[in-house]
């Protein structure tokens, strides 16, 4: 018990000191340059869990390695199944706010995981998907196009402006946004 609660202050130490991507590798997982991380569970593998350089995992994101339900599963002497698997989030991939990731999976590069999402299966490269399950709804590359018409630049913001009042301008001289294709 005093081994755990020691292990336990180490890691905080460890996320406050150093940040998430520290504390990922820390766990195990294998996280690449210019990452933002951020979630602290990694489950009960997070050795199966590679992220690549330059990707976001947002808050509330659940990345499972394993799934429990094969505990239902038994043979004859009554020995359990397991079904895990590795996920893999290659180079330049955004995974939104709550967006849970299931065992086996690999979300290609230059893709974004929508808030929400539920990632059954591989995302292929270049690549948006959003729902339950994670469907396609355009390629990386419509995006960005259409980030860049309703999006504004970094260049937009009026720099002497405190942080709330400078978007709050640049919100005010530009149209809603509108959703996606096959976005509610």
């Amino acid at each position: 018990m005093l081994k755990r609660a020691v292990i336990a202050v180490y890691e905080k130490w460890v996320l406050l000191r150093s940040g998430s991507v520290a504390f990922a590798r820390l766990k195990g997982v294998k996280v690449g340059e210019g990452c933002r991380i951020g979630i602290r569970d990694f489950g009960t593998e997070p050795f199966l869990i590679s992220i690549g350089d330059r990707v976001t995992i947002a808050p509330g994101v659940q990345i499972l390695t394993h799934d429990g339900s094969s505990w239902l599963v038994r043979d004859e002497n009554g020995s359990r199944y397991h079904l895990i698997g590795e996920v893999k989030i290659c180079d330049d991939v955004f995974v939104g706010a709550n967006a849970i990731i299931l065992p086996g999976v690999t979300i290609s590069s230059n893709s974004v995981v929508g808030a929400g999402s539920v990632v059954t299966k591989d995302v292929p490269p270049g690549s948006v998907v959003v729902g339950n399950p994670a469907r396609k709804i355009c390629s990386f590359e419509e995006f960005v196009e259409r980030t860049k018409s309703v999006g504004f630049h970094d260049n937009a913001y009026n720099m002497e402006l405190p942080r709330k009042e400078r978007i709050l301008d640049v919100l005010a001289k530009r149209p809603p946004l509108q959703r996606l294709k096959g976005q509610r």
